[in-house]
């Protein structure tokens, strides 16, 4: 609901010793001030209890009953914003509306899109539909815009008609050489590139639903800088898998780590795996199936005897979850260790063990990377040839049958 407040603006004194009384409006978050055109003595003001008190004085009287039917205009002129079904009414427009400059009211702020649709992206989350990983993301994407707005333009809010190519590049060099999360000072470029991504998707949604007409952030066409992807070599797997843990901790977090080299399953997928997502084909064969959380593209996995044995491992320790919970800050802390003691120099991470199925695991054995990409959830090779290297022994077998053909 709105919020009015009605305070003296102290900073001003006119020649009669006296203050003007403005209106602090707020809206979901936001607010604005308005000018009453009314003016009293300092003194009175706090007298009088902010004119809520008993009036004895005609000019004090006249105030309260102008700033009584301010108060009732604005509650007027939302109502009248409620009727026009507008999706996104902002603490501007209500403002704008009791003033009469109805011509303003269609300007939609930029965080206010952005919030809205969040919101809708949330209810997809809640439905399972989409990942609480893309939520956060765009709700980092929505705070660092916000912190642009107010640390270098001084603004809570900004009209989205009016966002230009200064603005956009503007706001890159801000988030590359200037914005701070924790210690950090500055975002990565291909960080800054996806955060531009959630700007471009979330406009574009907003679009849709007929809020804006534009996308401001259409001007922005950098790509991602694609890195090498780290996987484990099959050497350093098989020293991974044979070594003995006698820290507890260590050994459970390199069984869910290898369980995810032999079945391509993301954290958030991996640990929400139940008994259920289970069964037996035929011939008697475990599979895996279910829905990738971050894509939702259905995902059928053969369960090798690795990771099979790794399921009975936990059988009976973890209820109907087919592996046992870890974050996945506790998991990327003590792969270290795990690297350290195999004599591994490759840092590792829990998506390492994605790249590892993708590459060492089943091109490297001559898995098609349409089935590949299949299992791993993607919906475009392109994103598997991410995941996947050809690896040199694939070129030297290939290269072998073109050997035996010209001999």
């Amino acid at each position: 609901m709105i919020k009015q407040i009605f305070y003296l603006k102290s900073d001003k004194i006119n020649t009669f010793g006296e203050c003007p009384i403005f209106l602090k409006l707020s809206y979901k978050g936001n607010s604005t001030t308005l000018s009453t055109g009314k003016w009293i003595m300092k003194e009175r003001w706090k007298a009088t209890n902010k004119l809520k008190n008993s009036l004895r004085i005609d000019k004090e009287r006249n105030c309260k009953i102008a700033i009584d039917r301010i108060a009732e205009g604005i509650e007027m002129a939302y109502y009248e914003l409620l009727k026009t079904n507008k999706a996104i009414i902002s603490v501007v427009d209500i403002k704008n509306m009791f003033t009469g400059k109805t011509d303003k009211i269609n300007e939609v702020n930029i965080l206010e899109v952005f919030e809205f649709h969040n919101k809708h992206f949330e209810k997809k989350v809640n439905c399972g539909e989409k990942s609480k990983a893309s939520l956060q993301k765009y709700k980092r994407a929505t705070n660092l815009l916000s912190e642009y707005l107010l640390i270098k333009l001084r603004k809570k809010s900004f009209p989205i008609n009016e966002i230009n190519n200064q603005f956009v590049f503007n706001l890159e060099s801000y988030l590359k050489y200037e914005s701070s999360f924790g210690d950090k000072i500055g975002i990565g470029r291909n960080s800054v590139i996806k955060y531009f991504q959630c700007f471009k998707t979330m406009c574009k949604y907003t679009m849709k639903m007929g809020l804006t007409k534009h996308n401001p952030f259409l001007c922005y066409d950098e790509k991602l800088v694609i890195k090498d992807a780290i996987y484990l070599t099959q050497d350093e797997l098989e020293k991974i898998e044979k070594k003995e843990f006698y820290i507890k901790r260590l050994d459970k977090v390199r069984d869910i780590f290898l369980f995810s080299c032999y079945t391509s399953y993301a954290p958030i997928d991996a640990m929400s795996l139940t008994i259920n997502n289970l069964a037996k084909d035929n011939e008697g064969d475990l599979w895996i199936n279910t829905n990738r959380m971050k894509t939702n593209v259905k995902s059928e996995v053969p369960v090798l005897p690795s990771a099979e044995r790794i399921i009975e491992k936990y059988a009976s320790v973890n209820g109907d979850k087919l592996l046992p919970k870890m974050s996945n800050q506790k998991m990327n802390a003590y792969l270290k260790e795990i690297a350290d003691l195999c004599g591994i120099q490759k840092k590792l991470c829990h998506y390492v063990a994605r790249h590892t199925f993708a590459t060492t695991v089943t091109l490297g054995n001559g898995v098609d990377i349409e089935n590949v990409s299949k299992m791993m959830g993607h919906t475009r090779i392109a994103t598997t040839q991410h995941y996947a290297k050809v690896m040199a022994i694939n070129v030297k077998k290939d290269m072998d049958k073109l050997r035996s053909k010209y001999s």
